[in-house]
């Protein structure tokens, strides 16, 4: 039999050996919902599945969908007669008979009978329409044996078009309208202003960073950089820890996790092993230095105390992977994982130059760390959530006599800055003054080394304990410093007392 082609272009050819198959698809079943729609308004309130107009099969019906969702946003009534207006120049509709065919959607009223099973099918249909897209684009780009191609960076593009589909954002690619994203906007400012410390993002846990940032931003890119010795993971592990017990507090208290300002955290720590960290935040919330911990010099009441801070913490959505020499790659893949079985909603990576680039980035560091900042943005934006990188600082710190740290100090700082949304340097100035005791006064010593210890001691007494968060870019407001408490025993950064804060707070 010759092989012919069927009469609708998304039917594929008929052979004897392969019968025609056509996109998954329900027509009826699009048209029956949004019939019910307009009989009953009040039937869109009642969807399980998030319906967007990309849903849709028939360009038709995804334009209807879209505009009744725009009049209801609008506390309009949405009924045959109020659309008709909208869709007398619409060649398509003409085709099928015009405005009339508006009326003949909502004949029979048979979508009324289970319209969240319609809804539900049309979403599951174009899940199933989207990954046969992602199989066909897998397909082609196997085939592919050109010297350029890099498997695994395939296979990474695959599993993350894969996750969207998952996810059910695969149809949610295209450009979408202004409308749509000043709805965003306004429901982030919506719970900026709701909220009680007037944060739309993730909370730190710092009242006073807060402030400042507004929260942490789903989507950006956070990078915390300093020397060694300044704090960069205590004050990371700090905030992961906050966020955490915060969602763990208003889930008990009845607040829906998608209404918390708190977040599940993923930690990737290549740096630090999972116990190590664990005992930080043991040590910070027991109020007993990690040394003594490791040395286990406790008293009976310390180890209660640790007991009771253990049976807390076993319950935080706070998962640490310290698996070491990780890809930016494996990297995403993992933490796509988790988004998936835990619903994450803040990424901590400690740090940025322990990460690996692709094989083809390797022989040269810089296009390595421009790869792995790249890619450290584009999974906060595709998994819609914070991601905050530590990173260290060049060397060039310690040759200044101001120690605090600059955007030029960044190591590969090119392709960091650019990339990160919000760049914080941690500075504690107690740290280099320690640094610079001068030699103990003994009984015979001279008035002139008694009197230069006194200078350094009440120098160092005026900044004890005392830290700085530098905010050196913010693409959502201003630069500017955050005044911190830090208890080095313990590795805890906390808000400043107003007491002590008269002497700056932040510029």
């Amino acid at each position: 039999m010759t092989p012919t082609i069927m009469g609708h272009e998304d039917l594929l050819i008929r052979s004897d050996a392969a019968p025609a198959r056509s996109l998954p698809a329900n027509i009826e079943a699009e048209a029956a919902f949004l019939g019910a729609i307009l009989i009953d308004n009040q039937v869109i309130e009642e969807m399980q599945a998030p319906l967007a107009p990309t849903h849709f099969f028939e360009p038709v019906h995804a334009r209807i969908f879209e505009r009744v969702v725009q009049l209801l946003d609008r506390k309009a009534v949405v009924t045959p007669v109020t659309l008709r207006p909208y869709f007398e120049a619409d060649e398509a509709l003409r085709e099928l008979g015009g405005p009339a065919y508006l009326a003949r959607l909502t004949a029979d009223g048979h979508g009324l009978i289970a319209p969240r099973a319609l809804a539900a099918q049309i979403y599951d249909l174009a899940l199933l329409r989207e990954l046969v897209s992602v199989g066909r684009n897998l397909v082609t780009s196997a085939m592919d044996t050109s010297k350029s191609v890099e498997p695994m960076e395939q296979i990474e593009l695959a599993e993350a078009a894969l996750y969207q589909v998952a996810e059910g954002a695969g149809t949610a690619n295209e450009a979408q309208s202004f409308g749509t994203a000043t709805r965003t906007a306004i429901t982030q400012i919506e719970r900026a202003f709701n909220s009680g410390g007037h944060i739309s993002g993730k909370t730190t846990g710092l009242a006073s960073l807060n402030t400042r940032i507004g929260g942490l931003h789903d989507s950006d890119l956070i990078i915390l950089a300093g020397r060694p010795g300044m704090g960069k993971t205590a004050l990371v592990t700090n905030i992961a820890f906050n966020a955490a017990d915060r969602m763990l507090r208003d889930i008990a208290d009845g607040i829906p996790a998608d209404k918390s300002v708190g977040a599940a955290v993923a930690f990737f720590s290549l740096e630090m092993s999972a116990d190590q960290l664990a005992t930080r935040i043991l040590a910070e919330q027991s109020g007993i230095s990690s040394e003594a911990l490791r040395m286990g010099k406790i008293s009976r009441d310390d180890f209660q105390s640790l007991s009771f801070a253990s049976q807390r913490l076993a319950q935080l959505p706070l998962y640490i992977d310290d698996t070491p020499a990780l890809s930016i790659a494996a990297l995403r893949t993992r933490a796509r994982r988790l988004k998936r079985r835990h619903d994450i909603g803040l990424i901590v990576v400690d740090y940025l130059q322990l990460l690996q680039g692709t094989g083809r980035a390797n022989d040269n560091r810089v296009n390595e760390i421009s790869e792995i900042s790249r890619g450290l943005k584009t999974l906060a934006k595709e998994l819609s959530v914070p991601v905050i990188a530590l990173s260290q600082l060049s060397r060039a710190v310690e040759s200044r006599e101001d120690k605090r740290p600059m955007l030029s100090d960044l190591r590969e700082s090119g392709s960091i800055e650019q990339d990160a949304d919000m760049v914080w340097f941690v500075f504690r100035e107690d740290y280099y003054i320690a640094s610079r005791e001068p030699k103990s006064p003994g009984g015979n010593d001279d008035a002139k080394t008694h009197d230069a210890h006194a200078a350094w001691a009440a120098e160092m007494e005026r900044v004890y304990g005392l830290a700085e968060l530098i905010i050196a870019k913010q693409r959502h407001g201003a630069t500017g410093k955050v005044r911190l408490k830090f208890e080095a025993k313990i590795t805890k950064f906390s808000d400043l007392a107003d007491d002590d804060m008269a002497g700056g707070g932040y510029d």
